[in-house]
C-alpha cells in the first residue's frame, strides 16, 4: 500500500509544512513515510509543490511524484494557472481550498473534497504577513476525505510543531476543516 500525495500551493502558504504535518501524523501510526518539497528559485506567492509518500512498507522510491493518488491545492487561484491534475491517478482525489462545491470544480467526474480553508483561517485568526494561512485546516481536510491518516494523528502532529496556544488555534482549524470539507464528484469541464 503505498500512497502518493502531491501539493500545489504558493510560496507562504505552509505547502511544505503541511507535507511534514501529514508525514509525522502518518508515522505516529506506524506507517512509513517521505515529505519533500521541490521548488527553485520562487519567492513568496510563487507556485510551488511539496510531496508526500505513506506506506506500510520501506519507501524505495526517492523521486517526485508523478502519478499522484491525492492532489492538494492551497490557493484556489492556481486552478487555472497550473495543471494541478496532471498525473492524478483514475480513481485518485483532489483536495481543493475553495468556497465552490465538488460538483462547481470543472474535474470530469473526479473525486473533489472541498473546504474553505481560507475563511477557516480566518475564523481561527491565523493570519501572518496580512495573508490567512491555510495549511492546518487543509490538512484537516485531508485526514477527513481520505482517511489515511486520523484527525488525531493530525492534531498531535500540529501541536508537537507549534505548543502553547499557536498550536491550539492550527488544531482548531484542522479540526473546522474536517467537520465541514465536503466530498463529491467534480463537474463536466465546460
Amino acid at each position: 500500500m503505498l500512497k502518493e500525495i502531491r501539493i500545489h500551493g504558493r510560496g507562504g502558504q505552509g505547502g511544505v509544512t503541511a507535507a511534514q504535518l501529514i508525514a509525522h501524523a502518518a508515522f505516529k501510526e506506524g506507517k512509513w513515510v517521505q515529505a519533500f518539497p521541490h521548488f527553485g528559485a520562487e519567492r513568496r506567492g510563487a507556485p510551488v509543490k511539496a510531496f508526500i509518500r505513506i506506506s506500510d512498507r520501506p519507501i524505495l522510491l526517492h523521486s517526485q511524484v508523478y502519478n499522484p493518488d491525492y492532489v492538494m491545492v492551497l490557493d484556489p487561484k492556481l486552478l487555472q494557472a497550473v495543471d494541478f491534475a496532471h498525473g492524478l491517478k483514475k480513481d485518485g482525489m483532489v483536495i481543493i481550498n475553495t468556497v465552490r462545491k465538488p460538483e462547481e470544480i470543472a474535474l470530469a467526474d473526479r473525486k473533489v473534497a472541498a473546504v474553505d480553508a481560507t475563511g477557516i483561517a480566518l475564523e481561527a485568526d491565523l493570519v501572518v504577513e496580512g495573508a490567512p494561512v491555510v495549511n492546518t485546516a487543509m490538512v484537516g481536510a485531508f485526514a477527513k476525505a481520505t482517511c489515511e491518516v486520523k484527525l488525531e494523528s493530525v492534531i498531535e502532529a500540529i501541536k508537537e510543531a507549534w505548543p502553547g496556544g499557536v498550536g491550539e488555534k492550527n488544531a482548531e482549524a484542522a479540526k473546522l476543516a474536517f467537520e465541514r470539507v465536503t466530498i463529491g464528484r467534480g463537474g463536466r469541464d465546460e
